[in-house]
């Protein structure tokens, strides 16, 4: 095995672990498909055999590339560590990767955005609009607002910043329409794969026996949905007053807690830590809007 190696191949073999297939770990770190694949097959020469093997479905990490992800995955962890204390050193620049919900981007934090790029012009940020959750562990994000509390992994420092409540909302054709019809309006709904929400268990038990229900697996489909008339739904609180939207009662249905999570390594960076703070602040300025 030669000891000649290229550490930035180790970004490259932990994509295509995270990954499944050499397309998707191209995309991922923006370069075409056969240099990926060249850079693989000579990773694979210099280490003295395959980090994974290839079928249909993709991409599979052998024996030795298990041990392999394993191992690069320690020293990028390192490396982000050792980032994040140069970064401390330095002016609140470069960029934050922010994951969320869509709706929190597009119907709370987007409007908030301008003040805070007048207060650190040389922030960038990249907002990952997600029903699902970014791994810190594999530095898919550098923060994430999440709707429940993060579990207990080892790479995540979580603070929780309030609650989010939700309350029946119809466009304005439905205003007035008592509690007792609401079981017999069609309504929108997520997809069954995010039945499990504790909103859509809400909307389960209160309208089983709609009469039809369109489904969406993203909340601001949900909500111009709702604009357009297709149904009742069951939305955040934050939206109460929006044009083509009519709350139909005042209470509040659901209420879910709202955390915000980041890798423990970079909570001290300067950049993550004003980003941080900005997101902390929006939410308490908010409170009583977010939880209804």
């Amino acid at each position: 095995m030669s000891l000649e190696f290229d550490w930035n191949d180790i970004p490259l073999i932990l994509a295509l672990a995270r990954r499944g297939s050499v397309a998707a770990a191209a995309r991922e770190l923006e370069i075409d498909a056969s240099t990926a694949s060249r850079r693989l097959g000579a990773t694979e020469r210099r280490l003295g055999g395959k980090l994974f093997a290839r079928d249909r479905q993709g991409l599979t990490p052998t024996e030795l590339g298990d041990l392999f992800v394993a191992r690069a995955a320690a020293v990028s962890e390192q490396v982000h560590g050792m980032l994040a204390a140069a970064d401390e050193r330095g002016a609140a620049a470069g960029l934050v990767r922010i994951s969320a919900i869509d709706f929190l981007f597009d119907h709370w934090l987007l409007p908030r955005l301008p003040l805070l790029q007048v207060q650190y012009p040389t922030l960038d940020l990249e907002l990952q609009g997600s029903n699902g959750n970014a791994s810190f562990g594999r530095h898919e994000t550098d923060l994430a607002l999440r709707l429940a509390r993060p579990g207990n992994e080892a790479a995540i420092a979580s603070r929780r910043l309030g609650q989010v409540g939700w309350a029946v909302f119809g466009a304005p054709a439905f205003s007035g329409l008592a509690r007792a019809a609401w079981p017999g309006q069609p309504w929108i709904v997520y997809a069954e794969a995010l039945a499990h929400l504790p909103e859509m268990r809400w909307v389960a038990r209160e309208a089983a026996h709609a009469p039809r229900r369109v489904r969406t697996d993203s909340l601001s489909t949900m909500v111009q949905a709702c604009r357009a008339g297709l149904g009742l739904a069951l939305l955040p609180c934050l939206l109460d007053g929006t044009p083509g939207l009519a709350r139909l009662d005042a209470r509040v249905e659901v209420r879910r807690e709202l955390w915000l999570a980041g890798h423990r390594d970079a909570t001290g960076s300067r950049r993550i830590r004003a980003v941080a703070d900005w997101l902390a602040a929006c939410c308490e300025a908010d409170r009583l809007r977010l939880c209804g």
